[in-house]
């Protein structure tokens, strides 16, 4: 999937991504609201594995670059009978709580109903209240709350919220 609206691009990782990649998953500071407040301790080879496995069928990485500046990654994985599991971070603190998650949600939305999907799950860290309002202001349904469903690198239990759109539930913000 490779999206352009004004500034904003969303588009395939590549191998060429994987330090990059690999910088970011690395940063507890990136990866903490993930479980993983010590990084993941990756390396750019094993990165750059996981791009190669990629395809249109099973799920993609992509790179979300604003005025050509990677700013954040975004995912998808084919969980079969047309659903599609999603995730996103605005990796650079700069772009973030200014309004563009919001519009890179409904294009990656839009894009993923585009490729035949008639459902899209996500969850979140329930601590994560703005992702929680912006996921609800798209379309989202909430499923479920999930209490002390796992523990994070540190052991400490954390908390999910399971969320659910279809093509009708969806109420883009591309024009905002």
């Amino acid at each position: 999937m490779n999206i352009t609206f004004d500034k904003i691009q969303i588009r395939n990782a590549e191998a060429e991504d994987a330090e990059q990649l690999a910088a970011w998953w690395n940063d507890g500071a990136v990866m903490a609201h993930a479980g993983f407040p010590h990084g993941l301790g990756t390396t750019p080879e094993e990165v750059a594995r996981q791009i190669a496995g990629d395809s249109d069928e099973k799920g993609r990485g992509h790179i979300i670059a604003y005025d050509g500046q990677p700013i954040g990654e975004m995912n998808y994985r084919n969980l079969g009978n047309k659903t599609a599991e999603m995730g996103i971070k605005i990796c650079n603190p700069d772009f973030q709580e200014k309004g563009l998650g919001r519009i890179i949600l409904s294009l990656f939305i839009q894009g993923l109903f585009d490729l035949g999907y008639e459902k899209i799950v996500l969850d979140t860290n329930l601590k994560n209240t703005r992702a929680q309002h912006v996921y609800e202001k798209l379309g989202f349904r909430k499923l479920r709350v999930n209490k002390d469903a796992w523990a994070d690198q540190l052991g400490e239990m954390q908390s999910s919220v399971d969320y659910e759109m279809t093509p009708e539930d969806f109420r883009s913000r591309v024009s905002e």
